[in-house]
């Protein structure tokens, strides 16, 4: 059930921003009011009082889904095992499960589409996030323009969660993500445009570097839940939380990766190189997908037969 799938994470993914956006929010208001080094500590202290909840619905959420991807319905819950009395014999498991999460996250038959959300992942100059941040900043945007740069890019990003079901049924899964994918090189590569032919200290050039970037939302927000389900429905069920979180490893790694680039870097001055590679590795992206979507193996045809 391709299309009930598809509005299953599109649900998801907008919880997710909804959340994100209503903290941003809450944040701002408080920063409004009191002083950043108070607003701060109070963050600090949220995170710290809520980090207990989180182990315990973490560990909630695993005992529950424990087995639904390993057996039918029918069979009866998994076995419990008891704890190693040696730490080098936890540290051998849990070795042990990394060498087997890569092993197959590599023999994966949608590595294709996979190796196409991580190199997504190393756009962290043209997003909305810390690094475009710090260079509005720099740049002295003011606070009106930043709250509606990374508000209008929240309501984009949870439009695409509406938008993501139709394209799937429309266009087929795999379709809709090269959609994805390519309407976000495109505007992300406007945007660098935008940036080396014109200053973006200038006010119309500022709202159109930013304007394609809160577009390009559009697109990254639709391939994340779409990559997301060819993952899902590639996979066998047995093997699919295993490569799951392999995925979110290396999307993790390449997001530092490109972090450290930023750090060495240190220059405001070289943003633009920082831009040109985050729009490089989109377009990488939709040129691995595409690629691998005009020469379909069989796996392919027989996993994605539409």
């Amino acid at each position: 059930r391709p299309i009930a799938l598809a509005r299953a994470n599109a649900a998801l993914s907008r919880v997710d921003l909804l959340c994100e956006t209503a903290g941003a929010s809450i944040f701002a208001v408080l920063l409004s009011r009191n002083h950043p080094l108070t607003c701060v500590r109070l963050s600090c202290a949220v995170s710290l009082c809520s980090l207990p909840l989180l182990f315990f619905l973490g560990g909630a959420m695993n005992r529950l889904a424990d087995g639904i991807l390993d057996r039918s319905a029918s069979a009866g819950p998994a076995p419990l095992e008891r704890p190693g009395r040696h730490g080098s014999a936890a540290v051998g498991k849990a070795w042990e499960t990394i060498r087997h999460g890569w092993t197959e996250y590599l023999r994966q038959p949608v590595l294709p589409a996979s190796l196409a959300y991580v190199l997504v992942c190393f756009n962290v100059a043209l997003a909305p996030g810390a690094l475009m941040t710090t260079f509005l900043i720099h740049l002295g945007v003011s606070a009106s323009v930043l709250g509606a740069f990374g508000g209008s890019s929240a309501v984009v990003g949870i439009l695409a969660t509406f938008v993501t079901p139709y394209l799937v049924k429309e266009l087929g899964i795999l379709k809709a993500g090269a959609a994805g994918l390519v309407a976000q090189s495109a505007l992300l590569g406007a945007a660098v445009v935008v940036f080396v032919t014109g200053p973006v200290s200038r006010r119309g050039a500022l709202f159109a570097f930013l304007g394609f970037i809160v577009a390009s939302r559009l697109g990254h927000m639709a391939y994340s839940v779409i990559g997301l389900q060819v993952v899902q429905t590639g996979n066998p069920m047995g093997k699919a939380k295993l490569i799951g979180a392999t995925e979110i490893a290396v999307a993790s790694l390449a997001e530092l990766a490109m972090m450290a680039v930023a750090v060495v870097a240190g220059d405001a001055a070289h943003f633009g190189c920082l831009a040109a590679l985050s729009a490089a590795s989109v377009a990488a992206a939709a040129c691995l997908f595409c690629a691998w979507l005009a020469n379909p193996t069989d796996d392919l045809r027989r996993l994605f037969p539409c």
